[in-house]
């Protein structure tokens, strides 16, 4: 009488192991060979002994408990009762068991949406994808008193009610506008064991600092074969990857109301061995010192990739100028130029626009550094044509992209014209690449913002470009353009990856190209992506687009209009003189083609075929960093 009831019970606990195996082989586990690895402990359900007595991964069966030989005793009694009280004993414990197995098997699906499984000193444990933390640091109670008696509560619940998990999600929200990151930064199996402990010291000295160490990973890839060559770069690199300095400050404002804020102000000038800083200022929620650190070192290649050599840095604020007037927005840029202007000057750092930085912006920073600095210098880059600068500055980087394009399809027997094009972004840079692909007879189809995309199947006119600007001006939404265009459609949540298209312009904000956006951009026919945003493409992205060779122009290379524009504007030539358009594109123009070529060399120099996919993207991260290298050997170590 008693075996059917064992049955049962052993065939709950193999379906437990079975489920288990499985989510493990959908949800390919990543097995890291460096950082620190914390495990997230899960106890046993009270309600379902046998729950406890399986192992996760495959480990031995611990013998069993004096709890259980008492349990066994109670099912030995139930032999005993007469048969109809024995029958009706059996199918509620039946019933039970199948709904406990059901109901772990539920929570068990959802676990894994956010962790992964990893040994720990020999033994499989479950470490969490989003803040790392582990032990009774993740019990249900977040105090770490011994006696959470609730211990058949889902894992997922008991990682979800920790407060350090909720202090994990604050700051990652705080840090980006949603977790892109769903498990922990891991190096390449195919990555150099040299390669790889430039990284490995990088994440020791900056563990939480995600994009930073995104953006070391990938060039650390991209360097592999020069490291191999040559190991003394090892040491230029780690020496590279240290910022030559970084400021933090408080930015204290008053609204209109009188009320006091502060936020907080970042300047990362990160290496200056190729001449005085340049680099933008962005103001946005998302801002913070690893997004500083990430910013600076890209700005930091791409000036070195660029015809003229110039040190690179970057900064901003978490401040959000969305929904603030002129004077609340005027109020805090002489707040934040009140610390900044003593790093700031022609021959130390000149910042130029980023993300939430305009031309208004720029007006009020630049006239607060003359005010404390005692001299008109012209020197910031991006403000109005009637007292500083070249005439095209504003749509310099949003032209380069397209021209940068142009191209690469050039080098291919190609061109833009008639070429579907699919945008992602609505600000100054993505309003440009509209403008050029326009001129060029191409057919741009989207736009995007932070709620959705916007897709005409007629393409985009100029006309219809001046009423996009009309209604970004306004702060009103992108879908109100539907109402007055009937062919074009506003998707809610959704990004553009999945229409169909030749070319792809991502002009919006690092990793907004993810693993199933890389698929959907596949599978809509783009054989070239152009980076306009920093880092806009996941380390998954980049995998899946070079399998299906999908050419990409790294925002290092093709973003280097702005860098162009803004070395001219501080050219003393330039600065009495007005450029028309047609000079200034056609200066602009050969400087892209200077970049390209430049990559391109650098890519076959170290044996990648010029038609592979990574030629672009490892090309331009080699020539900036030869060009880098020389200057910080021949400077000795300083």
């Amino acid at each position: 009488m008693l075996l059917p009831t064992i049955g049962v019970e052993m065939n709950s606990a193999m379906d437990d192991m079975n489920l288990i195996q499985q989510t493990q082989r959908h949800h390919h586990l990543v097995v890291r060979e460096i950082g620190e690895e914390i495990d997230l402990e899960i106890g046993p359900g009270e309600d379902d002994p046998s729950f406890g007595n399986t192992t996760l991964i495959g480990a031995p069966m611990r013998e069993s408990s004096a709890e259980e030989h008492g349990e066994s005793k109670q099912m030995g009694m139930v032999s005993q009762l007469p048969n109809d009280a024995q029958d009706m004993s059996k199918t509620q414990q039946v019933k039970r068991k199948k709904k406990v197995v059901k109901r772990w098997r539920e929570e068990w699906a959802d676990t894994y949406k956010w962790a992964f499984v990893d040994m720990k000193d020999g033994t499989p444990r479950i470490f969490c994808s989003v803040c790392r933390e582990y032990g009774r640091k993740h019990r249900r109670n977040p105090y770490g008193n011994e006696g959470s008696r609730n211990m058949q509560m889902s894992a997922l619940e008991e990682h979800n009610n920790s407060l350090l998990h909720k202090e994990a999600l604050r700051l990652q929200m705080a840090s980006k506008d949603k977790i892109v990151v769903d498990k922990p930064v891991y190096v390449k199996v195919a990555m150099s064991k040299t390669a790889g402990s430039i990284l490995e010291a990088t994440l020791k000295r900056d563990p939480h600092e995600v994009e930073f160490i995104q953006a070391v990973q990938e060039a650390v890839q991209a360097l592999e074969r020069v490291i191999a060559k040559n190991s003394r770069y090892v040491n230029i690199m780690e020496r590279l990857l240290e910022p030559e300095r970084m400021i933090v400050f408080r930015v204290s404002w008053v609204d209109d109301r009188g009320e006091t804020h502060v936020n907080r102000g970042f300047r990362v000038q990160f290496n200056q061995s190729m001449g005085p800083c340049r680099g933008g200022i962005r103001f946005h929620p998302s801002m913070n010192l690893s997004v500083a650190k990430f910013l600076g070192f890209e700005q930091t290649l791409k000036n070195a990739l660029s015809p003229y050599k110039l040190g690179g840095a970057a900064g901003g604020s978490d401040f959000d100028p969305k929904g603030k007037s002129d004077n609340e927005i005027m109020h805090f840029c002489q707040s934040f130029m009140s610390e900044m202007y003593r790093y700031l000057g022609p021959d130390k750092d000149l910042p130029s626009e980023e993300m939430g930085v305009g031309t208004r912006e720029m007006g009020y920073l630049f006239g607060q550094y003359r005010r404390l600095a005692g001299h008109f210098q012209g020197s910031f880059t991006g403000p109005r044509i009637f007292w500083s600068g070249s005439s095209l500055r504003p749509e310099a980087t949003g032209y380069g992209l397209v021209f940068f394009a142009q191209i690469m399809l050039a080098d291919m027997n190609k061109e833009l014209k008639g070429l579907r094009c699919v945008v992602s972004g609505s600000g100054k840079i993505a309003m440009h690449v509209l403008e050029k692909l326009i001129a060029y007879g191409a057919l741009p189809i989207s736009v995007s913002d932070s709620r959705g995309y916007l897709v005409d199947e007629d393409g985009f006119d100029f006309m219809k470009i001046s009423f996009l600007r009309d209604i970004k001006a306004q702060q009103r939404s992108l879908r109100d353009y539907s109402k007055t265009y009937a062919r074009s459609k506003y998707y809610d949540e959704a990004k553009p990856w999945n229409e169909r298209c030749d070319l792809a312009f991502a002009c919006a904000s690092q990793n907004e190209i993810d693993q199933s956006d890389a698929i959907n951009l596949v599978n809509s026919g783009c054989r070239i992506l152009v980076e306009g945003s920093n880092m806009p493409c996941t380390p998954e992205a980049v995998q899946i687009l070079r399998k299906a060779s999908v050419l990409i122009a790294p925002a290092m290379a093709a973003g280097a209009g702005g860098v162009v524009a803004g070395e001219l504007e501080l050219n003393h030539e330039c600065s009495l003189m007005n450029w028309s358009p047609e000079d200034f594109e056609s200066k602009l123009q050969e400087a892209m083609r200077q970049t390209y070529q430049r990559a391109i060399k650098a890519a076959t120099d170290f044996g990648y075929q010029k038609e592979s996919p990574e030629a672009l993207v490892h090309g331009a991260v080699i020539s900036a960093f030869l060009t880098i290298a020389q200057a910080m050997t021949d400077q000795g170590s300083v």
